[in-house]
């Protein structure tokens, strides 16, 4: 199954895809759809009878009451960052402000020269944990999603805590689709194949079988700490590519197209746009 969140004339509405299709359902979003332990059942209900071309797609979960992100998390990017494999996951924070959709503009802050591309899989939650075991986590799990953590790598590093470069506004765009489980090889262990491009030239390439910590374990392990909901969202890290590890750095600019792409998921297709300073 293959759910989103559309913008409509009358706001946005959570959709089933199917193909180039969509029914519409009872929730104004995919968070809003998730929090019925029904949801399923919902979203298998109604027929798909609109067509799709032509459709916006707004941020997958328009506002999140967590985002979760995982730092150093694929074997290639933490080598190529001079660090070791860690023993634990790497968490930070991300706020809904910084989220777009899958084809809106990603915005260059004026206070930045620094941007940065980050691929990554999405996980969303689609019921209430806390501690959970591995099963626990598993069945926890609503589907994945496709997100870039775009970053301001001069304000990321401004202190050893990463928050500042991880959420400014209209930064991180994320969608399409969230896809269930089932429908993926691997299924909440998904075996997918991850891309980033910048102006059609392939920077990030790699599988998701080469995280260290992979969905299932990290449900579990953010659950120790707090409850997890439905509709929160995991970023699980990003493969090697990035433009900061590049010599010299490389970073987008204004006009840049920021492709990233997951199979059996779909695509983010975004343009840099530079932001003007209020």
């Amino acid at each position: 199954m293959k759910l989103a969140t559309i913008r409509t004339g009358d706001g946005t509405r959570a959709v089933r895809v199917d193909d180039d299709h969509y029914a519409p359902l009872d929730a104004k979003d995919v968070g809003e759809l998730l929090e019925r332990p029904d949801w399923p059942d919902l979203a298998a209900a109604p027929p798909a009878r609109e067509p799709l071309g032509g459709t916006e797609f707004a941020p997958l979960v328009p506002r999140p009451g967590k985002i979760l992100c995982v730092g150093l998390n694929y074997r290639t990017h933490i080598k190529e960052m001079g660090r070791e494999l860690p023993q634990y996951p790497t968490l930070f924070a991300k706020f809904p402000e910084a989220l777009v959709g899958a084809s809106d503009p990603v915005m260059l802050p004026p206070e930045s020269d620094a941007l940065d591309w980050e691929a990554e899989l999405a996980v969303v939650l689609g019921a209430t944990v806390r501690r959970a075991d591995l099963a626990e986590a598993e069945a926890a799990i609503a589907g994945f999603s496709v997100l870039n953590d775009v970053t301001l790598r001069d304000w990321q590093y401004r202190s050893p805590q990463w928050l500042q470069g991880k959420t400014f506004e209209r930064t991180t765009p994320f969608g399409p689709v969230l896809v269930t489980p089932d429908e993926l090889p691997g299924g909440c262990r998904p075996r997918l194949d991850l891309s980033c491009s910048v102006d059609g030239e392939l920077m990030q390439k790699a599988g998701t079988d080469d995280l260290v910590f992979d969905p299932v374990e990290l449900v579990r392990y953010a659950s120790t700490m707090l409850t997890l909901r439905p509709g929160d969202v995991i970023a699980t890290g990003t493969p090697g590519g990035v433009g900061h590890a590049r010599q010299p750095a490389r970073y987008l600019t204004a006009g840049a197209r920021l492709v990233t792409e997951l199979s059996g998921i779909g695509r983010l297709d975004n343009a840099v746009v530079a932001e003007v300073a209020a």
